[in-house]
C-alpha cells in the first residue's frame, strides 16, 4: 500500500482544512510542528513562540473564514505556522533571507496579515478598529475579528487601554490570550475545559441573554446587582475577573495544546451572537513538540542555524565581544564605584546584556515588562532621589516612550541615560526594529546631551561620560552585533562634553564622522589617497552638543565636508548643515555633503547588504567626495545626501 500523501501537502490556503476531522487536524499540527522545526532550522528565527501556537493556529484557521474574519497576531514573532498554512509554504525557506519573507506579518506579504506587527502590544487596538469599521459598515453577515496577545505583550499599558475602549464601545471581537510564560492561569484540564464549552456556548448564552432581558424588568439596583454577581461567579469559577471588570466576556482557561479542547470552544464563540467582546484564556508552552527547545524556552525564543536532531545552533567563529557585551561590563564597573549606579529595562535583560548586571548587583537592576513608557518616567523617578539609571532600551522601541523622554525626563532636566542598543540597521529583523530614527527625535530636545561611540573601546569610555552627567539626559547608541576587535581600556575615562577628535589629518575633504561609519571614513581616506587626493578624518562622538569649534576648523581648511552616520535625515547631518549655514561657512565655498540614510524603509538583508543599499560605504564617501571636487558624477543612491550647492 502507498504511502499516505501528507495532510500537510495538500493544504495550500486555510479553506483546504475546513473539511477535515479532529483527527486529520491534529495530525496536520504534527506536520506542521515539524516543518517550523526544519524550516527554522535552515533560516533561523524565533522558534519557540511558533511552536507554542501550531495547535492555535491550525484550530483557528479551520474554525474561522480567515481572510474575511480577520486574524491578526500581536508581534508577529509566531507566526511561522501561520504563514505555512495561508500560501506562504514554497516560500518559507526564505524566512528573514534577502528578498525573502519577513520574520513578522506584513499587509504587502498576504492578505491573510491583515495587520503588520512586529513590536508588542498592538493588536487589540487594531482589531478593535477593524470591528468597528465593520459595524460602521453594517457588514451582514459580521466578519469575525480575532486578535492573539500572548501575556508578556499584556504588560504593556497599551493592551490595557484597547481592552478598556473595546469593553465599552460593544463592538464585537475575541481576544485570544495566548498564556505562555507568566502563570497566571489556574489549573489546566478537564474540568475548566468543560466549564469553557459550558460558558461559551449558544445555550448558557442564551440563558444569560434571557435572564439579563429579565433582570432589566427590575429595579436599575437589583439588576445591575445581577449582572455583577453572573460576572464574579463565573470569574471565581474561571480567574477572569480582571478581564470582567474590562467588559469582556471570559472563556477559559483551555489547553491551548489540545484540539479537543479548542475546536469546540472557538466554535461556539464564531457562531454566538452578540456585542460582547470575548476573551479566550489559552494556556501553551514555548517550544512545545521540540524537546531542546521544551527545555530551554528562552534560548529557543531567537535562533541561528541549527541541527534538527541535536538541537545544537551553529556557531559562527570566535570573534570580538559584542556592543551589547562591553556595555553590560562597562556599567557593571561603574557600578563598581558609584553605588547609585542602577539599570532599567523592559522585558529585555538578556538582550541589552542586563542580565550580567542583575547577577552582580541583583538589588540595582530592574526589568519592568514589556512597558517602555513605565520604564522611562519609572527611571525619571530614580533620578529625582539622587539614583544614576540608565535606561537600556533597543532604540526602535524607546521609539514608543517618546512623550516620556520629553515631558518626564528633558522637561525636568533629569539625569536618566538611555543606552540604546540596536543603533543603526539591524540586518535580518527588517525595518521594524532598525534604531535609525533616535538622532532626530532626540536632537531637537533641548538640554540632551547625545553620543555614538565608533567602536567598543569609545562605547566604555562613553558609559563613564554618561555615568560623570549628574545635571542633564544623556543618551548614547551602539549597533547590534560584534565589535571590531580594538583592545578594552580598563577603565572608562568620561570625555570632554561636546568635543570629538581628528582621526587623521588631510587637505581637500573632511569627513566627520558620528559612530561606527568612523571605520568606513578610513577606509575611504586610503582609497582617496591613492586618487590624489588627502582626507581629514573626523570622530564626533557627540552629536549634541556638537563641536562648534571642530567643524569651523574643518570647514575653513578644506574643500568638500562630508558627514556620514547610520540614521534618518534630520539627525546629526542636519544639525551639522545648520550650523554651517549660520556661520557663513557656505558664504566662502565649502561644499558639504551630509550622508544619511535614504527616505525610504530598507528591508531585512545582511547588514552589510543594508549599508550597500544605504549608500553609506566607503565606496559611496569616495564617489561623494569625487563628485564634490568635481571630479566624477553624482552617485545614483545620493538620494539620501542633499548637495548644497557652491555660490
Amino acid at each position: 500500500m502507498p504511502p499516505q500523501t501528507p495532510l500537510l501537502d495538500r493544504v495550500r490556503v486555510p479553506s483546504d482544512m475546513r473539511n477535515l476531522s479532529a483527527e486529520q487536524l491534529r495530525q496536520l499540527a504534527d506536520e506542521l510542528r515539524a516543518e517550523t522545526i526544519d524550516t527554522v532550522s535552515v533560516t533561523g528565527g524565533h522558534l519557540g513562540a511558533s511552536l507554542g501556537v501550531v495547535e492555535l493556529t491550525v484550530a483557528i484557521h479551520a474554525v474561522f473564514e480567515t481572510p474575511r474574519d480577520r486574524l491578526i497576531w500581536d508581534v508577529g514573532h509566531q507566526t511561522y505556522p501561520h504563514k505555512i498554512l495561508t500560501g506562504r509554504r514554497d516560500r518559507i525557506r526564505t524566512l528573514r533571507q534577502p528578498g525573502g519573507l519577513s520574520g513578522f506579518t506584513r499587509r504587502s506579504e498576504s492578505e491573510y496579515d491583515p495587520f503588520g506587527a512586529a513590536h508588542s502590544s498592538t493588536s487589540i487596538s487594531a482589531g478593535l478598529g477593524m470591528a468597528v469599521a465593520r459595524d460602521l459598515k453594517g457588514e451582514t453577515p459580521k466578519r469575525n475579528v480575532i486578535a492573539v496577545i500572548g501575556d508578556g505583550a499584556m504588560s504593556a499599558g497599551m493592551a490595557y487601554e484597547a481592552m478598556n475602549n473595546a469593553g465599552a464601545s460593544r463592538s464585537r471581537m475575541i481576544v485570544v490570550l495566548n498564556d505562555n510564560d507568566m502563570s497566571i492561569a489556574p489549573p489546566v484540564g478537564a474540568m475548566s475545559a468543560y466549564l469553557s464549552r459550558l460558558i461559551s456556548s449558544r445555550s448558557f448564552l442564551s440563558i444569560r441573554d434571557f435572564a439579563a432581558r429579565m433582570a432589566k424588568h427590575f429595579p436599575r439596583t437589583i439588576e445591575r446587582t445581577a449582572k455583577r454577581a453572573e460576572e464574579y461567579a463565573r470569574g471565581i469559577l474561571t480567574g477572569g475577573t480582571l478581564f470582567e471588570e474590562l467588559g469582556f466576556y471570559y472563556v477559559g482557561p483551555i489547553d491551548g495544546h489540545n484540539l479537543d479542547h479548542l475546536l469546540p470552544v472557538l466554535r461556539n464563540l464564531r457562531d454566538s451572537e452578540g456585542d460582547e467582546p470575548i476573551l479566550l484564556h489559552v494556556v501553551t508552552q514555548k517550544g512545545k513538540g521540540y524537546a531542546p527547545a521544551e527545555a530551554s524556552a528562552d534560548k529557543y525564543h531567537g535562533v541561528s542555524k541549527f541541527n534538527v536532531v541535536t538541537g545544537e545552533q551553529t556557531k559562527a567563529p570566535p570573534g570580538p565581544p559584542s556592543y551589547t557585551k562591553v556595555f553590560a561590563q562597562a556599567l557593571i564597573a561603574e557600578a563598581e564605584r558609584n553605588p547609585n549606579v542602577v539599570a532599567v529595562n523592559a522585558a529585555m535583560p538578556s538582550g541589552t546584556g542586563l542580565d550580567a548586571f542583575a547577577k552582580r548587583f541583583p538589588d540595582r537592576c530592574f526589568d519592568v515588562g514589556i512597558a517602555e513608557q513605565h520604564a522611562v518616567t519609572f527611571a525619571a523617578g530614580l533620578a529625582t532621589e539622587g539614583m544614576a539609571p540608565f535606561c537600556a532600551i533597543y532604540s526602535t522601541f524607546l521609539q514608543r516612550a517618546y512623550d516620556q523622554v520629553v515631558h518626564d525626563v528633558a522637561i525636568q532636566s533629569l539625569p536618566v541615560r538611555f543606552a540604546m542598543d540596536r543603533a543603526g540597521l539591524v540586518g535580518a529583523d527588517g525595518a521594524t526594529h532598525a534604531g535609525v530614527y533616535d538622532l532626530a527625535y532626540l536632537g531637537c530636545l533641548p538640554g540632551m546631551v547625545i553620543m555614538a561611540p565608533s567602536d567598543e573601546a569609545e562605547l566604555v569610555h562613553c558609559v563613564a561620560t554618561a555615568t560623570a552627567i549628574d545635571d542633564r539626559p544623556s543618551a548614547f547608541r551602539y549597533p547590534r552585533g560584534e565589535g571590531t576587535g580594538i583592545a578594552l581600556p580598563e577603565r572608562g575615562v568620561p570625555w570632554e562634553i561636546g568635543k570629538g577628535r581628528i582621526v587623521r589629518e588631510g587637505s581637500s575633504v573632511a569627513v566627520l564622522a558620528l559612530g561606527p561609519r568612523l571605520g568606513d571614513a578610513l577606509r575611504a581616506a586610503d582609497e582617496l589617497a591613492a586618487n590624489g587626493f588627502t582626507a581629514t578624518i573626523a570622530d564626533a562622538r557627540f552629536m549634541k552638543p556638537l563641536d562648534t569649534a571642530l567643524i569651523d576648523q574643518l570647514a575653513r581648511h578644506h574643500e568638500v565636508l562630508i558627514t556620514i552616520e547610520d540614521g534618518a535625515s534630520g539627525g546629526f547631518g542636519a544639525a551639522v548643515g545648520h550650523h554651517l549655514a549660520w556661520s557663513g561657512a557656505f558664504d566662502s565655498g565649502l561644499r558639504f555633503r551630509p550622508m544619511v540614510l535614504p527616505d525610504r524603509f530598507i528591508d531585512h538583508n545582511t547588514p552589510a547588504a543594508q549599508l550597500i543599499d544605504a549608500g553609506l560605504t566607503a565606496k559611496d564617501i569616495v564617489a561623494h567626495a569625487l563628485s564634490a571636487l568635481g571630479r566624477g558624477a553624482v552617485p545614483e543612491n545620493a538620494q539620501g545626501s542633499v548637495a548644497i550647492p557652491a555660490r
